[in-house]
């Protein structure tokens, strides 16, 4: 029997020096992709980390494994041709908002609606921070930045919206001062077969910091946020006595034990589910009203691109078609 080989988070990282601000999150995110593919037994000899240009992008250096640092906006183009080039290997792309939504923009909605087997990282800390703090395509509406003194003027982006609009089977989030959750959507990005798309909420302590400071805070935290299971109640609160209901067509919070309200009335997540209405309504929740989703929304089974391609090149295989001559006679021609 072959023996499975065990690894260690040291087994992934580089002999190079991490060259990220003190304080970032972006620190606490390459920990955990670590910790991730060393409990997966990910082979570092089977795996390719490719990024884009921005902070973010820096990670494939810090990887103990293949890597390529793309140009901007371009980690899509590239993870792509290496997955389908050779779709044994295990694919992640790093990117930031930026990068994926700015330049990157048409290239992350192209990955998603093919559906690759890549997972997506998303760095989002609504905040360009590589070029020192112009406002990006996640930035909010009245955002005081760099290149918006007098603050935005334009609604940003939501990486869930883009993701659904464009067919994605897979959506996640999480906070990157939450190493469990953390942890267990890259998990899921990683077994998921297609495009896995990880929104990770990252504070940029120089140019955006605090962005996320009323989520992130480890006391009201439970209160603000909801961690999604698949098949499990939508409970959340310090002391888990919240919940979400439907009333009529849109989601509302409800406290377990008032109003007759009891743990059976709380909806049950369906991360499976194909329609995307309630994955959207799930992953579109803005506080204070209401809690920010995080965890796994959507997950969905579909074939991949590159299982298709194969499939498509096997078919070719076995056709009747033997040269350029029978192929040219197959199909339709006409004399002028």
């Amino acid at each position: 029997m072959e023996e499975i080989q065990q690894y260690t988070a040291k087994d992934f990282k580089s002999d190079q020096y991490v060259r990220w601000c003190p304080g970032c999150g972006d620190h606490a995110v390459l920990n955990v992709l670590q910790k991730t593919m060393a409990e997966l037994g990910i082979q570092p000899h089977e795996t390719v980390v490719v990024s884009g240009i921005g902070c973010s992008s820096r990670l494939p250096y810090y990887m103990n494994t293949y890597g390529f640092h793309a140009i901007h906006g371009r980690a899509a183009a590239i993870a792509t041709g290496v997955k389908v080039a050779n779709p044994k290997l295990s694919v992640w792309e790093v990117t930031g908002d930026g990068d994926c939504l700015a330049i990157g923009g048409n290239h992350f909605i192209h990955s998603v609606r093919r559906n690759i087997d890549i997972n997506v990282l998303l760095f989002n800390n609504q905040i360009y921070g590589l070029t020192k703090g112009q406002y990006s395509p996640t930035s909010k509406r009245g955002a005081i930045t760099k290149s918006s003194p007098f603050g935005t003027i334009q609604d940003p982006f939501r990486p869930a919206e883009l993701t659904f609009g464009a067919r994605g089977t897979f959506f996640a989030r999480t906070l990157d001062v939450d190493l469990k959750t953390s942890q267990m959507i890259m998990t899921a990005a990683q077994k998921h077969k297609g495009t896995s798309i990880c929104e990770i909420l990252v504070n940029c302590v120089i140019f955006n910091n605090g962005v996320y400071g009323w989520i992130s805070e480890r006391e009201t935290r439970p209160d603000r946020t909801i961690v999604l299971e698949h098949g499990k109640p939508m409970i959340f609160g310090k002391n888990n006595d919240k919940g979400l209901v439907l009333e009529g067509l849109d989601l509302k919070v409800v406290n377990i034990g008032e109003n007759g309200i009891s743990e059976k009335d709380i909806l049950i997540h369906d991360a499976k589910c194909v329609d995307t209405t309630l994955h959207l309504k799930l992953a579109l929740m803005e506080g204070p009203e209401m809690p920010i989703a995080m965890g796994v929304i959507r997950d969905v089974d579909k074939s991949s691109y590159e299982a298709e391609l194969e499939r498509k090149i096997e078919e070719g295989k076995n056709a009747k078609i033997h040269h350029f001559d029978e192929l040219i006679e197959s199909v339709e021609q006409w004399e002028m």
